[in-house]
Order: structure tokens, then sequence, then C-alpha cells
């Protein structure tokens, strides 16, 4: 096995078999079509059956890169001047189920999220089905000339979560759909509870560094300010060095802090 493919954790081609074998028989939806999604993920391997179903299988070596990637973002909070906040799991039925839960809740507040299904663990894989969204785009995919509410409406479910005591955790393009002009919410991971300031911050910070590459900081700052206050930006602003290191996040942190600076200042 490749070095790559063991930071990646897939599966082999029998474990994926098991997998889909073992869900298709909990649905009885034999004989299926099975598609292999083309995404660059590190933490689980994604199928959909009768663009139906949309299907995580997680490995045990997803969970050990999870808790890698948990230990270098809890470091850069530190860095960032706050304790870390994100959890770990123990194992991939753990990582399956926090996965389910967080999108339940999310629901259970009014966000667009896929339909919630069921978490289970087939031979040591953990495994969590959604309802599979059909025709979907990513955020960075929008045109910002026909498209320009998405970003504040974008703030506005960021706001929603964030009153309702929870927070994201993995904000990126990646993660927010749109589909039948509605925006998604996608791959909540594991924070603690208890650094709540810390991670909304973050969120934000992460909001807008998503946000920035395709409407401009003046743009994406301006609508932040529709669902946070100042006061709010000034401290997503003091995570944007810690969002740049990230490999998923490309945007002009300078841009960004400078915009929420001089508004501050002009108030």
């Amino acid at each position: 096995m490749s070095l790559r493919r063991f930071v990646r954790g897939q599966p082999s081609w029998s474990a994926i078999e098991t997998v889909v074998r073992a869900v298709v028989e909990r649905y009885d939806r034999s004989p299926a079509q099975v598609r292999f999604l083309e995404a660059d993920n590190w933490l689980s391997t994604p199928v959909v059956i009768d663009d139906a179903l949309f299907v995580k299988v997680i490995s045990q070596q997803n969970t050990l890169v999870h808790a890698l990637f948990t230990t270098g973002r809890n470091l850069g909070a530190v860095s960032s001047g706050t304790a870390g906040f994100f959890e770990s799991f123990q194992s991939p039925a753990e990582m399956a189920r926090h996965e389910l839960e967080a999108t339940r809740e999310m629901r259970e507040l009014g966000l667009n999220t896929p339909e919630p299904i069921e978490a289970f663990d087939v031979e040591g894989y953990g495994v969590v089905v959604f309802e599979y969204l059909p025709e979907f785009r990513s955020l960075d995919a929008l045109d910002p000339e026909t498209e320009s509410w998405v970003a504040e409406e974008l703030f506005a479910s960021l706001r929603t979560l964030h009153d309702g005591g929870l927070a994201h955790g993995d904000l990126r393009a990646e993660n927010v759909l749109l589909l039948d002009d509605a925006l998604y919410f996608i791959d909540a991971t594991s924070v603690d509870s208890d650094a709540r300031e810390g991670i909304q911050s973050y969120d934000l910070a992460c909001a807008l560094a998503a946000l920035e590459p395709i409407l401009g900081a003046r743009a994406a700052v301006g609508a932040a300010e529709a669902s946070y206050s100042t006061g709010e930006l000034l401290s997503a602003a003091d995570f944007l060095h810690f969002v740049q290191l990230r490999p998923d996040h490309d945007f002009a942190a300078a841009g960004l802090r400078s915009e929420i600076e001089h508004r501050a200042t002009a108030e």
C-alpha cells in the first residue's frame, strides 16, 4: 500500500464492496447503481447509491488522520491566543455518529442540510448515510454577479448556528452547497462547547476566507456585517493567519484584516 493511500485511509476494494453490500441490503436497494464521487477527501470514502443515498465510509486510518489534523488545528488555535477547541475520535464508528448527530442538530435549528439517515459500523468501518443532493454546486462555483444573496445567507445561517450554541468547525467552500437557490451546510466537525467564543470566531474567519476569493474583501466583510458586530469581526480577524495556513483555503488574509480594521476605525 502506498504512503499516500495509507494517509488518505482509503479502504481496499473488498472492504468497500462489503460496506456497500451491507448498505444495499439494509435499505433494500438490490440491484443498485453504485458510483464514487470525484473528491479529494482525506477523511472518508464517499459513495452514492441509486442517486438517493450518500454514504461515507470511514476507516481507522481516516480516524488517525483526523486526530493528526485536530492536533495541528489546536496548535494553530493556541497560536491565535485561545485554547484548542477541536476534539478527536476514538473510532471510525464514533466519527460517523458524530457527523450524523451534528447534522441533525443543524437541521433542528432550521438550517438546510442533507437529511441525516443513519450511522453504524461494518467490520470496523464507520458508515454514515445521508440523502444525496443531486446537481448541487459548491460555494466557489457561485456567480457573484447574479447570486450575491449567497454571501449574506451564509453569514445569516452561521449566525443561526452560533446563536443555537453550535459551531461548524470546518467551514470552507466545499462544505457549503448550493441547490435550487438554497444554501446547505455539510461536514461539521467536533468542537469543544466550552470554547464557544473561540470556535465561533474561527468559523467566521473561515467563512470570510471562503468568500474573499469570490467577492473580494470589501463585499465579503460587508455581507458579514449584516449578521455580526464589528467586535465579532475583529475577533475573527485574529484567526485569519491561522486559517491561511490550511491548504484548503487560498485567500488574501491581509486584505480581509485591513478591511475589517478600516470599518472598525470608521465607526
